[in-house]
């Protein structure tokens, strides 16, 4: 049986008198990929946002790659191995593509301030290496030839494939993509899913939060299902699909 990656469980968070989520748990094994949905309000960016240290939790329990983690601050998290995107790009416009990615990679690396300053050899080799790795990662997701080029220059799509690479640079035990799908048309959402495909394919650990919901049922190991901030079904996309809370909920129409 594959190793748990994510484990979390009695995840509570409440914003004054809302309860956003309330005994939120899940599993995530080695190699899968697994989706989080829900209609519109029904805290899944809440829960993204508690695992990766955005949102700190009013109570749960949080376990990343058999070791307990406290998802307190982002870069704890990031340290930890969990790296993320978002709905809304976050990327540096003004650096390249290439920059973008080494800023991601080096969450990785092990030479101080002092081998920054005086450029030691020790550093001069790690940025090297951090560059070299960075175009692996470029040519990986599809936009080498984008290296040189600004970000804010590069098409829809492909800022988001950017996203991905950054985030892949840190070597995460878990990735976590938010909504990545959000605004492509067909023919992106098609290389998304190959992308997506050849990540698994690496041994890779995906966590979705997506609202293209025949995407992720084509795509994904398991999913959640989340409805005003608890759990109303898990479990594999064909049992999950026929599963009567979760028709009512999609049903039901959008929360607020």
């Amino acid at each position: 049986m594959s190793q748990t990656i994510l484990h979390v469980s009695g995840v509570n968070k409440r914003f004054g008198g809302l309860q956003a989520l309330s005994e939120v748990e899940l599993e995530i094994r080695q190699g899968q990929i697994y989706a989080l949905i829900g209609p519109n309000g029904a805290g899944k960016t809440t829960f993204f946002n508690v695992i990766t240290g955005l949102y700190t939790p009013d109570s749960g329990t949080f376990m990343l790659g058999g070791q307990p983690y406290a998802p307190t601050a982002v870069h704890k998290v990031a340290e930890a191995g969990i790296a993320r995107t978002f709905q809304n790009i976050r990327l540096f416009p003004d650096m390249t593509a290439l920059e973008n990615v080494m800023v991601g990679r080096h969450v990785r690396t092990k030479s101080g301030l002092v081998g920054a300053i005086f450029k030691t050899r020790a550093e001069r080799a790690e940025e090297a290496a951090i560059r070299h790795r960075a175009h692996e990662l470029l040519e990986f997701v599809g936009i080498a030839r984008y290296a040189a080029f600004q970000a804010r220059t590069l098409s829809y799509g492909d800022q988001r494939r950017l996203e991905i690479a950054r985030a892949l640079a840190t070597d995460p035990k878990l990735l976590a993509l938010d909504e990545p799908a959000a605004g492509m048309n067909a023919t992106e959402k098609l290389q998304l899913r190959d992308l997506l495909q050849r990540i698994k394919s690496e041994g890779r650990t995906i966590l979705i939060i997506e609202h293209d919901v025949k995407l992720i049922m084509g795509l994904s190991d398991r999913v959640t299902v989340l409805d005003y901030g608890k759990v109303i079904a898990a479990g594999a996309p064909a049992e999950v699909q026929k599963n009567p809370a979760v028709i009512a909920a999609y049903l039901g129409g959008a929360h607020a």
